[in-house]
């Protein structure tokens, strides 16, 4: 059997009943949209094409029924592990593409979104979350320390004890307690996830563009700070992978996997 491409792991669309608006839709649900190398390159060539396409005024991300993301495949960290880890891994790229895209993004939540699942929508605009949602990061479980700048973002939003709870003590936050700490924007039912989130793409798409750049950069600041925390972690990240405490770690995990 042929292995499914990362094309068809995610999906782009151009919605005729919203125009304007590029969706970028996580679509491994026999896996819960985990992301491998590939898919995150083929989310940073979307978004390379929707930043120089001036028709594409608005970016949505969704995932699946049920699952938005379970955050980064397995098997993507054990083979970075093993690496000498002087490639910039492919979800890093992502993370950077994030920073630097000068166009409005939304997300859609329904169900689980764990690690980059949560850390990803820090980098968002505007999040809506269905409320059967669960926001998680259990990266010091895995011996591992926050990503995606989290560590800087999350503290101006939530505060440090909030944030502290979600990226080190690794607590699970319910859509509604998402949005209490400012995490998310709206809590919706599960079957209005993706029609709200693209209203909300589409009503931005709509709003003369350059005005909203300027009020967008100026509400997101310095992003220069933000890249340079993505590579300090970065950088803790890599040396965390080949700890001994993060092997024992993953067998841990894997071990409960085969169970």
């Amino acid at each position: 059997m042929t292995e499914p491409s990362a094309n068809e792991h995610v999906l782009t669309e151009r919605p005729q009943a919203h125009p304007g608006v590029l969706v970028i839709r996580f679509n491994r649900p026999e896996k819960k949209n985990a992301l491998t190398e590939a898919m995150y390159l083929r989310i940073v060539a979307a978004l390379e094409l929707a930043e120089a396409d001036e028709t594409v005024r608005a970016i949505a991300f969704l995932g699946t029924e049920g699952c938005f993301t379970a955050g980064n495949d397995m098997g993507g960290f054990l083979a970075y592990a093993l690496s000498d880890g002087s490639k910039l891994p492919a979800a890093a790229v992502l993370l950077k593409a994030l920073v630097a895209a000068s166009k409005p993004l939304v997300s859609g939540i329904d169900g689980l979104a764990i690690g980059i699942g949560t850390t990803l929508n820090m980098h968002c605009d505007l999040t809506v979350a269905s409320s059967r949602s669960l926001f998680k990061t259990p990266f010091v479980d895995l011996a591992l320390v926050p990503e995606a700048a989290s560590s800087l973002l999350a503290p101006l939003s939530m505060g440090h004890q909030r944030a502290f709870a979600l990226l080190a003590m690794g607590e699970g936050f319910s859509a509604e307690a998402a949005r209490e700490a400012g995490l998310i924007w709206k809590v919706v039912e599960p079957d209005a996830v993706e029609s709200e989130t693209l209203a909300i793409a589409a009503s931005l798409a709509k709003k003369p563009p350059q005005a909203l750049k300027i009020a967008r950069d100026l509400l997101r600041g310095d992003r220069n700070l933000v890249l340079a925390r993505i590579d300090e972690e970065l950088a803790h990240f890599k040396e965390r992978l080949k700890s001994a405490e993060a092997c024992a770690a993953f067998e841990t995990f894997l071990a409960k996997k085969t169970i």
